[in-house]
């Protein structure tokens, strides 16, 4: 938790150039351990093993082990040179110089050059192949004009001038940047590779070539992904383990009962589920591990779609959520109570939140003008309403609640729908629902990762709502070096984003699994991601 608790709050300056990285978390004695096959669940098929095309947790689960960028996140939540041997920052921060490593090889033996991060970001940022992420990027000079047609590619702020030197120029001095280089949108790509190979992101096999500590050596769709140690990775001498086998388990009861037989290493969070009614017991036993998150789960609303078109009635059916409730008797797993978006860890206000959660008497007050507004006499007239959900033990438990709970508290009738997560997700990203469970876990300690997501309809943004002050506002933000100004600014763009309502917030996430107690040296970092980089059993 070293990212989330060492940044409540806005940070203070840009991110400076840190020095070589360390490895503690290794043992000396690493070498005499045991058989170093570390078994986990990673609970579905990812949606694509991509880094340009992923946007979900069990995708990137898998990219984070196969794949590294300039730099990568330590066990004390900082970036650390990593593809980048050498990082240079202007005086201005706007300007950085990375030298790639001599000894940077793609997992088929071909070096890593400058080149390669520099035609994946251009990839990325051109709209034709469909990065949901490639906004990410548009904090490189140029990039978001190139990604929306209105400069070409070679103005965008990023040049390989040799195969090892890498030049990005930015649009504003950015204080998380060396976070951002930590993350998948920003990896390299091996350009010969996907040159003579468009499809060869999806299947295992020769093709498949990545430049971190593991690499894919199966991937048996919809049934387990094998990952084995990189020999060609440049910290090679650090990974002690030699195989990571993620299987597809999307039953929690069965994912608890495979660690307890001892056929799993570790269950839970990031990438599993552990059951929900297991959650006392595990508590009692002390083998449960409970850590705040940087992530909000939200349901999310369809605004192009009637009745939730209308903002009062939107804030209606979100004043009308007990979530206490919720993380009490359901969720167990001591999150928090969220009436904001951005997660305190960010934003340390937003523990008391910016409404009232189970606010009955505002809920039925604001249901009924916005049905007037609507020309709606009663709650029959309301269009037909659908609560969507992936098939999960834990996303159904919820949703029958809140099902409960809007037709009690405000008299509506909904209908349940369950989807199997990959088919789910397509619905959502095309607009195919009404109100839909989703969420964010940071991919950066900074709200503006949070509040971007809904800067324009595109991206990850599935509601399609926007707001034009609500944009300026973050625009705003990016120009002012001041950090208690900037910070003054994003919280009132938050102000603007709950008070439309495009978004449910329901609790502040925590991580929370259980493991092998002989598997040391996982990292879990501030925003719940995890890396096997380190890992050994003793």
């Amino acid at each position: 938790m070293a990212l989330a608790l060492a940044a409540c709050g806005q940070p203070q300056e840009a991110a400076k150039p840190v020095a070589q990285q360390t490895n503690e978390a290794t043992p000396a004695n690493a070498s005499a351990q045991p058989e170093q096959i570390l078994r986990l669940n990673n609970f579905t098929e990812p949606l694509s093993l991509h880094p340009g095309l992923i946007s979900d947790v069990w995708s990137s689960n898998v990219i984070f082990q196969t794949f590294e960028g300039l730099t990568r996140i330590d066990d004390k939540g900082i970036p650390q040179p990593a593809m980048a041997q050498e990082i240079k920052a202007s005086d201005d921060l706007l300007t950085y110089t990375f030298t790639i490593r001599d000894n940077a090889k793609w997992s088929n033996g071909d070096p890593v050059t400058a080149h390669d991060f520099e035609n994946a970001w251009k990839w990325a940022l051109d709209s034709k192949n469909g990065s949901q992420y490639a906004y990410q990027l548009f904090y490189v000079k140029n990039a978001e004009a190139a990604f929306a047609g209105k400069a070409k590619p070679e103005e965008i702020g990023v040049k390989a001038t040799d195969d090892k030197t890498l030049v990005v120029q930015l649009e504003n001095p950015t204080p998380f940047f060396l976070e951002l280089t930590a993350f998948y949108s920003y990896f390299p790509l091996n350009t010969k590779v996907v040159k003579d190979n468009p499809d060869w992101a999806k299947e295992a096999g020769p093709a498949y070539t990545s430049n971190g500590p593991f690499k894919l050596a199966a991937w048996e769709h919809k049934n387990k992904l094998t990952l084995t140690k990189n020999e060609h990775y440049w910290d090679a001498d650090a990974v002690k383990l030699t195989k990571i086998e993620m299987n597809m388990i999307n039953d929690a009861n069965t994912e608890l009962s495979m660690l307890e037989s001892g056929d799993l290493d570790w269950a839970g969070a990031p990438a599993g589920n552990l059951p929900l009614d297991a959650m006392p017991t595990l508590k009692e036993k002390g083998l449960l591990v409970i850590k705040p998150k940087a992530g909000t789960y939200w349901y999310e609303f369809n605004t192009e779609q009637k009745p939730f078109d209308n903002k009062k009635i939107r804030q209606a059916f979100s004043y009308a959520i007990n979530r206490k409730d919720i993380v009490e008797n359901i969720t167990q797993g001591g999150e928090l109570v969220a009436t904001a978006v951005v997660p305190p860890t960010m934003f340390a206000e937003n523990e008391q939140g910016l409404f009232t959660d189970n606010d009955m008497e505002k809920a039925k007050q604001l249901l009924a003008e916005g049905m007037k507004e609507e020309g709606y006499a009663s709650v029959d007239q309301l269009p037909p309403i659908t609560l969507s959900y992936n098939t999960e033990e834990a996303q159904t438990k919820i949703a029958q609640a809140v099902q409960d709970m809007w037709q009690k508290n405000l008299g509506v009738h909904v209908k349940l729908e369950n989807q199997e997560w990959n088919v789910y997700y397509e619905n959502v990203k095309n607009g195919k629902y009404q109100v839909a469970r989703m969420g964010w876990t940071g991919d950066f300690n900074d709200p503006i990762n949070f509040l971007e997501i809904f800067r324009t309809k595109e991206g990850n943004n599935h509601t399609r709502w926007e707001n034009r002050q609500y944009a300026d506002l973050l625009a705003a933000s990016a120009k002012e070096k001041d950090a208690a100004k900037r910070k003054a600014i994003l919280q009132e763009a938050e102000k603007i984003l709950v008070d439309d309502m495009p978004v449910i917030p329901f609790y502040f996430k925590s991580t929370v699994y259980a493991q092998n107690p002989k598997l040391k040296g996982v990292v879990i970092s501030g925003l719940g991601y995890a890396q096997y980089k380190w890992a050994y059993f003793e």
